[in-house]
């Protein structure tokens, strides 16, 4: 199906997916105004931080605190991802409006990023929706490797979709693809998400998760939404990967994907302006370099003064000129 203009979600999830891996430990005052800049910008949904162990995870050890101070904007939802009950119990309390679940459709990145057997965290991500849907508190849950796996390779479409229906069967809020890895490409994309989309519940909306490791982010992204895709992850400035993925590099950038959207016509409700100002920040927050091209190139409709020479050359009946440095 080839869709036309409209509107689409984008979920932030640079101050969990992101700052989780980042070398040096994030000061909470920094990702408390990450998160607040942010917020700003017109995300539907930002993924704040992850109730998880902070000796499986140190750089988001100060989840609770973050959580408490961040300042919560009317109509953006603020959700944290949950390893097990443990760690729903601790989103309760912290007041997270949507929460994120996770394993790998792939046994062996499962045992390695989670420590389990699939069949185990089948049945604990059953339990926690359960246990969700008693507390009242909507739970999404993310399939890690749908596109591929680094262990195994290819992963088989019928396993994403036996696991997807079996939990938005059980009350998930939604359903996120993953490409964890970076190993999706377009018709592979665009035949998952189409499959799924016709069969799974309205209930239950599919998100696509992606990485950029082998430059196709962008170009997943398009086929997942001329499939009828509405729903993005993201993170500002590229951040992030998988510490269990041999070679990940970061998610696709927020900005690069509201940036081609809006060039689409395609509504994000994020400003592009002040998102470039918030990625123009994070070499200070993460106390690294972060290349990127559209911030230096600027959005595709930046102008810029002409050359100086053009006035006294033209109009004067001139008609030598300086070379072209370029076709």
């Amino acid at each position: 199906m080839n869709a036309g203009p409209g509107r689409i979600e984008i979920n932030e999830v640079g101050p969990r997916d992101g700052l989780q891996i980042e070398p040096a430990f994030v000061a909470t005052d920094d990702k408390v105004a990450l998160v607040d800049a942010l917020s700003d910008c017109g995300f539907a949904r930002i993924e704040v931080t992850s109730f998880t162990s902070a000796r499986a995870i140190p750089a988001l050890a100060d989840a609770e605190a973050v959580m408490q101070r961040i300042r919560r904007r009317p109509g953006v939802v603020y959700t944290c991802l949950v390893p097990n009950l443990r760690g729903m119990e601790r989103a309760f309390d912290g007041g997270a409006d949507e929460l994120n679940l996770v394993m790998s459709v792939s046994e062996t990145h499962n045992r390695a990023n989670l420590r389990m057997t699939r069949e185990q965290s089948t049945a604990q991500l059953l339990a926690m929706l359960e246990r969700a849907q008693q507390a009242g508190v909507p739970c999404n849950v993310s399939l890690s490797t749908t596109f591929g796996c680094p262990f195994e390779g290819d992963i088989a479409p019928a396993e994403v979709e036996r696991l997807a229906h079996r939990f938005a069967q059980a009350g998930a809020a939604g359903i996120t693809l993953c490409d964890t890895t970076g190993m999706a490409y377009p018709t592979q994309v665009a035949e998952l998400c189409a499959s799924l989309a016709a069969s799974l519940p309205a209930t239950a909306p599919l998100t696509l998760h992606l990485h950029n490791t082998r430059g196709m982010a962008l170009a997943n992204a398009l086929a997942g939404w001329q499939t009828g895709i509405r729903r993005f992850d993201a993170a500002v400035g590229g951040l992030g990967g998988c510490p269990y993925a041999p070679g990940a590099s970061g998610n696709v950038n927020s900005e690069e994907l509201v940036h081609m959207f809006a060039c689409m016509g395609v509504d994000t409700g994020v400003s592009l302006a002040p998102l470039l100002e918030v990625v123009a920040t994070l070499p200070r927050v993460v106390a690294r370099e972060l290349p990127n091209q559209l911030l230096a190139a600027g959005p595709r409709l930046r102008t810029h003064p002409e050359p100086a020479w053009l006035a006294g050359h033209f109009g004067q009946g001139e008609t030598e000129r300086p070379q072209p440095l370029s076709p």
